[in-house]
């Protein structure tokens, strides 16, 4: 009897800490709840364990690179920056090419973790295809401006004559691609590389899942109607942020009440503004009911304690059209349910604002995170159709 009862009381705690309210359109919310009590579970590990100063790093789920009947797989570098290498074994002599960069925050994650080694494969089976997929450097051992700088040496190497003929890859079909923080740097590569005249070999693509493009606005629609929605809630996001730019975590309160884009900060020029002017970006579908957040008085240090939130490079949708004029067609994909549907819908509007040919594929019961969630154990449908539509993508545009 006792027994019985305090399995009753076990179940019952395990089914508080699991159970979270959630907005009736999302695919699948048990399991969507499942895995954010396993992501809150990993986070509350990750602090616990920095605290006594043990590197997280051991704990994310990476699998050795293992060759299978239809991909070889290997481990190897791309302008020095780790990379896992994903090859056909049959299909045509001359392959298409795609560089991958995986989410995480900038601080977790990796190329070589199940998921992504599964999405990988998938891939370079699907498309006979070449997938380079890219371990940067991550915070907080490094921070801003080095995940960045990794992502450009390995994209320099991608498309090297030495690395495109070593892989026989195709020169003229190459795309660069990620999801989340790895979407955010997919972004900023394609960006500068548009401007480089020097290279002979430039992308024809860029595919963005879920991107990461700002830090000046955590009031946009998405981020006010999806605060509380799991995995990527807005606190947690904006620390992302802190971290990544190397900036104090006491400023976060300051960032999520919009403080450090406030009127009086003369860091942040109209222009600035309006390339995140979601009033104007964004259609009404996505506006709803929502009204902007815009301080006319703030804190005014932030923006000279972190000027690296005015950055391009690590804020892409503050480019210059002329900029976005320039990069490869794109690919954006977007959850309703994900604090940063915003940011990639703003984007979508500007490329096309900009004469690029943009394909905006939006999930109305997406959550963050959700198309690496396409296989078996945590399988869901949203994950399978947003896969599989982004690999279609490629394969009809690649």
């Amino acid at each position: 009897m006792r027994l019985r009862l305090a399995g009753a009381v076990l179940l019952s705690a395990a089914a508080y800490y699991v159970y979270l309210p959630l907005p009736s359109g999302v695919s699948e919310p048990w399991k969507l709840m499942l895995l954010d009590a396993l992501f809150r579970s990993f986070l509350q590990l990750v602090s616990m364990l920095s605290s006594v100063f043990i590197s997280l790093k051991q704990y994310i789920e990476v699998i050795e690179a293992r060759s299978c009947a239809a991909v070889h797989v290997t481990d190897s570098t791309l302008g020095g920056v780790p990379t896992r290498v994903f090859q056909p074994k049959e299909g045509k002599q001359l392959k298409r090419g795609v560089l991958y960069f995986h989410g995480g925050g900038w601080a977790l994650g990796s190329g070589r973790m199940r998921s992504y080694d599964r999405l990988c494969r998938k891939m370079a089976e699907d498309l006979d295809a070449v997938i380079m997929s890219v371990d940067y450097r991550l915070a907080p051992e490094a921070v801003f401006p080095d995940q960045y700088h990794d992502a450009l040496a390995a994209s320099r190497a991608f498309l090297s004559s030495q690395v495109l003929e070593r892989y026989g890859i195709d020169p003229h079909r190459v795309c660069v691609s990620g999801d989340s923080a790895g979407g955010n740097l997919a972004a900023a590569v394609a960006q500068e590389l548009s401007l480089d005249d020097t290279l002979t070999v430039k992308f024809k693509a860029q595919a963005l899942i879920y991107p990461v493009l700002q830090a000046l606005d955590f009031y946009t629609p998405s981020y006010q109607q999806n605060q509380a929605v799991p995995i990527l809630y807005r606190p947690i996001m904006a620390r992302f942020w802190l971290q990544y730019l190397g900036a104090d975590s006491s400023l976060e309160p300051l960032l999520l009440a919009n403080n450090h884009s406030s009127l009086d900060q003369p860091a942040i020029s109209a222009s600035a503004r309006s390339k995140l002017d979601w009033t104007a970006l964004l259609p009404p579908k996505r506006r709803k009911h929502f009204r902007p957040v815009v301080k006319e008085t703030g804190s005014p240090g932030v923006m000279g304690e972190v000027p690296e939130l005015m950055d391009v490079r690590a804020a892409p949708l503050l480019a210059e059209q002329g900029v976005l004029g320039r990069t490869p067609k794109a690919y954006v994909m977007t959850c309703e349910f994900d604090v940063l549907r915003d940011d990639g819908l703003m984007y979508v509007r500007r490329l096309q604002d900009a004469g690029v040919a943009v394909t905006s594929d939006h999930y109305e019961d997406g959550f963050h995170g959700c198309m690496v969630f396409a296989f078996l154990p945590m399988m869901s449908s949203v994950g399978q159709r947003s896969m599989n539509n982004y690999i279609h993508w490629l394969d009809q545009n690649l």
